[in-house]
């Protein structure tokens, strides 16, 4: 029997490795600059309370979590049916193929849930614990073909097998924010699990009807033509199935089904033009595209609050360094004067100093101190000698009211 990793590898479609690496990638640069940023703009202590943040933002996440989820695990088990050996034994007995098919020794706990119409089939975790559900109208409609429910048993577990697990899944969660990125990985995964769903099939044309119970409901799929459906594909080039695509989490069933049906499926174009128009739009999952928008604004705000303030201390800092270097040839005159007469001038004046730099910021001196100011409306420095072994030393200082982040270097 295979290993569990060697059978992932071989039913994970290479769409779905290659977005697996580039959102991990991307992911976890994004954590790493958002954490330089805090750590240059407040420090240490910046960065611990952005930490106790995320902590308790994630205590309450976690709180949430175990709610709901061990709700509707406690819904699962106190209405499902559990397949077992005793319970549903020919579904059990089809649940171990496909574990087999997939090369996976886990036998991974699976229901039987009232549909109420709808053909479909998922899996849940909680805890670490998986668990398979197959809604009974989808094993209704393939009672005549157990490759079929092979087929969703095997995708539902294509679930499983690559589910990240929370530190994945966190590192990960900025990428998948992203315009085309998250919903190229979501239709990845989707790919890859009906890959699963293959595996434990007799034939691709089984694995393919399987599929098209979700377009043709519960008794229409056996009589739908395999190769008329293909003709549709044609349409899945224009402007707006492609844009709707783009930011869907899920691809054209007609584009899964020729997936299946196909060793080497010829899958068009998408209108290139589309690609544009979903740059627009972030994912945001099954929450939908109105909440991705939102998402999209929220976001965009957090890096404005962040990036303004930012290039406007930059602004403030550029201008200021060209303040001190240009003010360099006052304090040598101011420095000469004094070392020349033992004494602070009274003045500028007395000092040959002009009281205006070349750019209009005003210099003033004070006689008491020989501390020299120069102001612009860009903000105030200061400059206070010292007298060090026959030489006049200037330390650079902000003025009232200066931020530290928008003084040189020099003067913090």
């Amino acid at each position: 029997m295979r290993s569990g990793a060697s059978a992932m590898n071989e039913h994970v479609c290479a769409r779905d490795r290659l977005l697996t690496a580039i959102s991990l990638l991307i992911g976890s640069a994004v954590w790493a600059v958002a954490l330089l940023l805090l750590l240059r703009k407040g420090g240490a202590i910046a960065l611990m309370g952005a930490a106790s943040m995320l902590l308790l933002v994630a205590a309450v996440s976690f709180v949430g979590y175990l709610m709901a989820r061990s709700a509707a695990i406690a819904h699962l088990k106190g209405n499902a049916i559990e397949v077992s050996e005793q319970q549903l034994p020919e579904l059990h007995r089809q649940l171990v193929q496909s574990c087999e098919a997939l090369g996976y020794r886990t036998r991974q706990r699976m229901y039987i849930q009232n549909g109420n119409g709808v053909l479909n089939a998922f899996a849940t975790w909680f805890l670490g614990r998986q668990y398979v559900i197959l809604l009974s109208n989808i094993v209704e409609a393939m009672s005549s073909s157990p490759n079929g429910v092979r087929f969703y048993i095997g995708h539902e577990l294509g679930h499983v097998f690559r589910h990240d697990n929370p530190i994945i899944a966190t590192l990960r969660w900025p990428a998948l924010r992203l315009p085309l990125l998250g919903a190229a990985f979501s239709r990845a995964r989707e790919t890859s699990c009906d890959l699963h769903g293959l595996a434990c099939s007799d034939s691709r044309e089984s694995a393919a009807r399987s599929l098209m119970a979700l377009a043709a409901g519960e008794r229409g799929w056996a009589q739908v033509s395999l190769e008329a459906y293909r003709s549709q594909l044609a349409e899945a080039t224009g402007f707006w199935m492609s844009f709707h695509e783009l930011i869907a989490s899920y691809p054209w069933t007609v584009k899964r089904v020729i997936r299946v049906l196909d060793e080497k499926p010829q899958i068009p174009q998408r209108n290139p033009i589309a690609y544009l128009l979903a740059l627009c739009v972030p994912y945001a999952g099954r929450m939908g595209t109105g909440f991705g928008m939102l998402l999209y604004v929220y976001l965009i705000g957090i890096l404005a609050a962040i990036m303004i303030p930012a290039y406007q201390d930059y602004t403030v800092r550029a201008q200021l360094s060209v303040l001190a270097l240009e003010s360099q040839g006052a304090r040598e005159a101011i420095g000469g004067y004094y070392l020349e007469h033992r004494k602070v001038p009274a003045s500028l004046d007395e000092a040959n100093v002009p009281t205006q730099l070349p750019d209009g910021a005003q210099l003033s001196l004070d006689p008491q101190q020989m501390i020299l100011s120069v102001r612009s409306k860009s903000g105030e420095l200061q400059f206070t000698p010292t007298l060090d072994q026959g030489h006049i030393l200037w330390r650079c200082t902000g003025g009232e009211h200066m931020r530290a982040s928008r003084l040189p270097p020099e003067c913090r």
